[in-house]
């Protein structure tokens, strides 16, 4: 009898301090898009913050759409993404806190050698994606309300091509909310929706030779960060609508007090010193730099 008691309060122990343990630690949850991770930069940075401070950030990559929906609905402490409209409208709203700008780098048409819509060496987005309706060349969008999807649909009503606006209904924890985006006409012949990250849709246009718009710094670290290499081309790119920024906002601890706010202001203060916006300029796949800071404009190689 005193054995099995002994053994009940060895358990009981271990549960304790078990549960004392993951109540002290310090977890950061933060939701942010595909493009960010799949570039390879918060396998970079993370680690360092985390031997800095001692706090893990659990990182929840999707669309900015999506991330800003987690936001939203209060599932995350801190959202990272690149909608600028989108994310003035999110503290506007009073679900954040403030927008801090952490970098940017820009969007390229990225297509295959062969070329068949002519776009090569434009500077033009507009042009480019005019020629890509007019000649009918396969174009692959991400089609997930991401930062880059909304930019990309930015850019098709400038052409003056036929549009067409379609609204999606999706449900999330039982709450049922609609998307409406556009899309030029030609919906599943030239013009392909997939409903995927950065990642997915560059591996998707590779296979299919097709159009498609990305990040730079995904599309670097697909070209020259894997063993296989990418075969596809940057066609088109410098122009000045194609500007990428990203900025990191905390969610607003008053609307949601269980938002592990203090955490949030930490990483956030941590991104925009001179020590985070270095490494964010010193991150680079074969000597090309993915992103530029914008918190610190004078950061470079200064990371210790």
């Amino acid at each position: 009898m005193k054995n099995n008691f002994l053994k009940i309060a060895i358990i009981l122990c271990v549960i304790f301090l078990s549960c004392t343990s993951y109540a002290e630690e310090k977890i950061l949850k933060m939701s942010t898009t595909t493009s960010t991770q799949d570039s390879g930069l918060l396998d970079a940075i993370l680690p360092v913050f985390h031997a800095d401070t001692g706090i893990k950030v659990k990182v929840i990559a999707k669309g900015t759409g999506a991330a800003i929906r987690d936001g939203m609905d209060g599932n995350v402490d801190i959202i990272f993404v690149h909608a600028r409209e989108r994310e003035e409208k999110f503290i506007a709203e009073g679900f954040g806190t403030r927008r801090y700008a952490i970098m940017h780098n820009d969007f390229v048409v990225i297509g295959p050698k062969k070329d068949p819509a002519k776009i090569d060496g434009s500077n033009d987005a507009t042009a480019a994606f005019k020629k890509i309706a007019e000649s009918k060349s396969s174009f692959v969008s991400r089609g997930d309300d991401s930062g880059t999807h909304t930019k990309e649909q930015k850019i098709w009503t400038t052409t003056g091509v036929p549009m067409i606006t379609e609204t999606k209904e999706i449900i999330k924890k039982g709450k049922t909310s609609q998307i409406t985006f556009n899309h030029p006409k030609g919906m599943g012949e030239w013009y392909l929706s997939i409903g995927q990250g950065m990642g997915a849709t560059i591996t998707f246009s590779e296979e299919k030779q097709t159009y498609t718009l990305s990040d730079r710094g995904t599309y670097l670290a697909y070209k020259y960060g894997r063993k296989q290499g990418l075969d596809l081309d940057i066609l088109c790119e410098g122009d000045a609508q194609l500007k990428n920024e990203y900025g990191l906002i905390p969610l607003n601890p008053t609307k949601f007090p269980h938002a592990r706010y203090e955490l949030a202001k930490q990483f956030a203060d941590w991104i925009t010193s001179p020590k985070g916006q270095s490494l964010i300029a010193d991150y680079k796949i074969y000597g090309k730099q993915l992103f530029y800071p914008d918190a610190v404009a004078s950061s470079g190689s200064q990371a210790k």
